[in-house]
């Protein structure tokens, strides 16, 4: 079985190589991923393979439900947690966390 991929900003590598940043926040068309899978850390700007991940947890919530155990996870600030995801998804209150945990760098 072949593994996927999961897209990141390049702003969030060192992030997840250090374990600060243990979540994603995305809309339905990410919320595919099963947990217990490993999937490839890719830079998407570089389409660069910086690590691999295990997938730990896949839960829907909507941007009005995140709190700050969820800005600690992105390693951001809830108000700028929130203010980024309303930019990227501007359409969308309902998206989903997927929980994961470094494997290999």
């Amino acid at each position: 079985m072949a593994i996927i991929d999961l897209l990141f900003l390049s702003r969030f590598e060192e992030d997840i190589l250090a374990g600060k940043k243990t979540i994603t926040i995305r809309d339905e068309a990410d919320s595919h991923y099963e947990v217990g899978s490993r999937v490839n850390g890719v830079i998407y700007e570089e389409s660069r393979v910086f690590c691999q991940l295990d997938i730990t947890g896949v839960e829907p919530v909507s941007i009005d439900a995140l709190n700050q155990s969820h800005a600690e996870r992105e390693n951001m600030p809830l108000s700028v947690l929130k203010d980024v995801l309303e930019e990227i998804y501007p359409k969308t209150r309902d998206l989903y966390v997927v929980s994961f945990q470094l494997v290999a760098k």
